[in-house]
């Protein structure tokens, strides 16, 4: 038969490798701790054993449990069952079942302590773990943001120290694992070590134990600001791909506004967390600022990036759910900006009425646009369409995918010349061009260019295009009508219908593409 694996209360359905695994609950997991997703299906982000409690397949005694896993789907509901009350997601990429365990299974690795299956010496086998490379699965470079104010007092700040200390251990910070970073705010922020310093536990945690207490009031939206800005660019360690965080670790109250900071970080792309210990009492809340201040400063105000100690005694227990959270990287939900997320499709009129000096002047625009993104094979992606009467592909979203690429693509393609089928030419490019990538995790944006009248309507296929999900920008120069700009742009149209009469007017548009993108992309994700 095949053995059990032992898990913890935490692990999830995607920590699981197998279609169809057994697996074995501890008993006693603390059930206000879990995190479930669904009911009977299960979102693959849910605790296990948390699901199988919750659907009656075991008790908190712990037990086997046997786990498939299935598709994704739409709509998981929220059910409150055997003392779990599961969450609703609207989406997720895959689900599981759970159904009751072998029975055997579960007596035989009582009876012989899970880890081993050779006969046992009396020591505990090495795990396997590569001490070096870390814990590959929890993907995410951290900054902690300690209080050094004068709130917290040079008692709390080493309990502090010590807490940070121990999430430190449990993260399994290794070259393949998390990387963190300590930057601690009081008056003025101080980094006190970046992420590429250290990437050993051990380092860590010495650099940890040293730090001394700064004093002073605590700004800490300034030093959440500071830290988005400036700690995670790519020379100070920060990797590619890899989710940013910042916990912000706070006693009390800030002395300032933590609103503006939190906005920079999610602009940034910065997952931010708050730990709050001792929170203000009533007769304190007089003194605060802004009583909402942890929701201004949080990624989402979902209560998942929050987070509420007590007090700075007894943490030990706050230590592994937090950790939980810090290493569930398909939960960062800052992590995708309109910069590294978006599809930006640019559709190019090369009629005979625009001439090769002035075709140049577009091509720059586009590349102006197309630079602020970052482009990469887990980032933004662009193409571009050539249309008269006819259309060219100049190149799709999967042709290049580093921005020098793309913006030397954009400089080659070459002026066609002929007359004008702007709607045919949406319709081309839906079909084409965004077609492949319709399914995909970025959001889909349309710039077309024009300098003149259609001959073809441009209504429809503008509507079709916006129907598959696609936001339309319009950018009209010269002899372009309004009422086809506006006819093709997206709701609503004002924000997205642009006009100059020269085409040397087109490079002061650039700024307002770009923000225009990024508040579309914004909306879509509140």
């Amino acid at each position: 038969s095949l053995a059990s694996t032992a898990i913890t209360c935490f692990t999830r359905g995607l920590d699981l490798r197998k279609g169809t695994e057994d697996v074995l609950c501890p008993a006693n997991c603390p059930l206000w701790q879990f995190y479930v997703f669904g009911d009977g299906v299960y979102a693959s982000l849910s605790s296990v054993c948390g699901a199988a409690i919750h659907s009656g397949v075991i008790t908190n005694t712990g037990g086997a449990v046997r786990v498939q896993t299935l598709p994704g789907q739409e709509n998981y509901p929220a059910v409150n069952a055997n003392g779990i009350q599961s969450q609703v997601l609207s989406r997720w990429a895959s689900s599981f079942s759970v159904t009751a365990g072998p029975k055997n299974t579960a007596l035989e690795a009582v009876g012989r302590s899970v880890s081993t299956a050779r006969p046992s010496t009396g020591k505990r086998p090495k795990k396997t773990l590569d001490k070096k490379a870390g814990n590959k699965d929890c993907k995410a470079d951290i900054a902690f943001l300690i209080d050094g104010s004068y709130n917290i007092g040079q008692r709390r700040f080493n309990l502090q120290k010590n807490f940070v200390g121990k999430v430190a251990v449990m993260l399994g910070i290794g070259t393949e694992g998390p990387h963190v970073g300590v930057v601690q705010a009081s008056e003025h922020p101080k980094i006190e070590f970046y992420l590429k310093n250290f990437t050993a536990t051990k380092e860590v945690l010495f650099a940890i134990k040293e730090l001394g207490f700064r004093g002073g009031n605590s700004n800490t939206g300034k030093a959440l600001k500071y830290t988005a800005q400036k700690f995670f660019s790519l020379e100070n360690g920060a990797r590619k791909g890899i989710p940013k965080i910042i916990v912000v670790f706070l006693d009390g109250w800030p002395s300032d506004d933590l609103e503006e900071a939190g906005i920079v970080a999610r602009e940034f792309g910065v997952n931010v967390f708050i730990v709050s210990v001792a929170k203000p009492t009533t007769e304190e809340l007089g003194m605060v600022q802004d009583i909402g201040f942890v929701d201004k400063a949080v990624c989402r105000s979902n209560g998942f990036f929050s987070y509420q100690m007590p007090t700075w005694f007894g943490t030990t227990k706050y230590v592994k759910p937090l950790v939980q959270k810090l290493c569930s990287h398909e939960q960062m939900l800052c992590s995708k900006t309109c910069y590294n997320s978006v599809n930006i499709g640019f559709l190019i009129d090369g009629s005979s009425s625009i001439g090769e000096s002035n075709f140049r002047l577009v091509l720059e625009f586009v590349s102006n646009v197309a630079k602020a993104f970052e482009i990469s094979d887990i980032g933004s992606k662009v193409a571009a369409v050539q249309f008269t009467y006819d259309q060219r592909t100049e190149f799709s979203f999967t042709d290049y995918v580093t921005k020098d690429k793309v913006l030397s693509a954009i400089r080659n393609i070459q002026y066609m010349s002929g007359g004008t089928a702007t709607g045919d030419a949406i319709s081309f490019t839906t079909r084409n061009v965004f077609g492949p990538v319709k399914d995909g995790p970025n959001k889909n944006f349309l710039v077309v260019l024009t300098d003149g009248q259609s001959y073809d309507d441009v209504r429809g296929p503008a509507a079709a295009a916006q129907k598959a999900g696609i936001t339309v920008f319009s950018v009209g120069v010269a002899w372009a009508p309004l009422d086809d700009l506006k006819d093709m742009a997206s709701e609503p149209r004002e924000s997205h219908t642009f006009f100059t009469r020269e085409f040397t007017g087109l490079e002061q548009m650039v700024p307002d593409i770009i923000r225009g993108i990024c508040k579309d992309f914004l909306d879509s994700k509140q």
